[in-house]
């Protein structure tokens, strides 16, 4: 996979699992695009996708990737489209990005996006908001993880792909050998630049290459202090609030967490960490190691990769109570 081609496709990497009741799949579906947050003149947007009827169903979340920089709430991933054809509503949420905005702010929107979809359940999402799915892919699965300790009623399920718990590890405060972070250089005066533009919730509204400021910062190790202005080395207790690795307790959501083994965007061990943490704690949990995985599961047997998605909606079903 070429260097930041995972900034377009990690949500259409968010897999799903076995085929929907026909009669299900059938149902036609509708898209509608609300404002959940303003800040200034800056509209924070959500898109709702569901059946095109009124009935009241099931709720998932996704969050998408994008290192806290990229990406947006656009296009339907696979487990996006299954849980559409098993009758839910799928919610894709774009929050504030860094390094324009900083991760107290990239939270408080994430928050702020599920008090709007609760406070909107029954009325504008026509959605039972009770039993929430929440899911998404590296920065996606971060926040998804996120989740778990900060949202509050917690979700019923996570599901992470590719995720991690950790913001102050050397993978990322340090610089970054793999070659998938030195495609592209970008000098200081244009990373000021970007630095210095505009908040943007989507990485279209960017002016500037958003995907070669974020292989400076992995090749200068200097991502957590862009996402934060917080230094990982003298002052990582800062970034432990917004650290899933540092707040699981026995009351946090079941989670199934899916990692190549060999991702080198994200490391492995993210997920590895998370699952100790979830044993220590007694949280109901699976982690899929993908053998010899890259990041979005490159170079892994397809045979593997489809075993390992096709264990999501059962995982789902089953701590939903469905």
């Amino acid at each position: 996979m070429k260097p930041f081609a995972h900034f377009v496709v990690l949500i259409s990497l968010c897999f799903g699992s076995d085929v929907a009741h026909a009669q299900t799949a059938k149902t036609k579906t509708v898209k509608k695009t609300f404002t959940y947050k303003t800040v200034g003149d800056l509209d924070i947007k959500l898109d709702l996708h569901r059946p095109d009827d009124d009935k009241i169903r099931p709720v998932a979340v996704s969050i998408h990737g994008g290192a806290l920089m990229n990406g947006g709430r656009g296009g339907m991933g696979r487990t996006q489209r299954e849980l559409l054809k098993e009758g839910y509503c799928v919610v894709s949420i774009d929050y504030r990005l860094a390094p324009e905005t900083k991760l107290p702010e990239i939270i408080a929107d994430v928050e702020d996006a599920f008090r709007w979809i609760h406070a909107n359940g029954r009325g504008k999402l026509k959605g039972d908001t009770s039993n929430l799915v929440v899911l998404g892919g590296s920065a996606g699965g971060h926040l998804t993880l996120s989740t778990g300790f900060l949202i509050k009623p917690r979700p019923a399920v996570l599901i992470a792909f590719w995720g991690y718990g950790d913001l102050v590890g050397p993978w990322y405060s340090e610089p970054s050998p793999h070659p998938r972070h030195q495609g592209k250089k970008m000098s200081a005066a244009e990373a000021a630049k970007i630095e210095a533009g505009p908040p943007i919730a989507n990485a279209a509204d960017r002016k500037g290459d958003g995907g070669a400021y974020y292989q400076r910062c992995r090749q200068l190790g200097i991502w957590p202090n862009k996402v934060s202005e917080f230094d990982p080395k003298t002052e990582p207790e800062k970034f432990y609030p917004y650290m899933a690795v540092k707040n699981v307790d026995k009351n946090y959501p079941p989670t199934l967490m899916i990692h190549g083994t060999l991702d080198t965007d994200v490391p492995y061990e993210q997920s590895v960490m998370m699952a100790a943490e979830f044993k220590k704690h007694g949280v109901p949990y699976k982690l899929i190691s993908v053998q010899n995985g890259e990041h979005g599961l490159g170079g892994a047997d397809k045979n593997e990769i489809e075993a390992a998605y096709q264990q999501v909606l059962p995982f789902i079903k089953k701590h939903r109570g469905d």
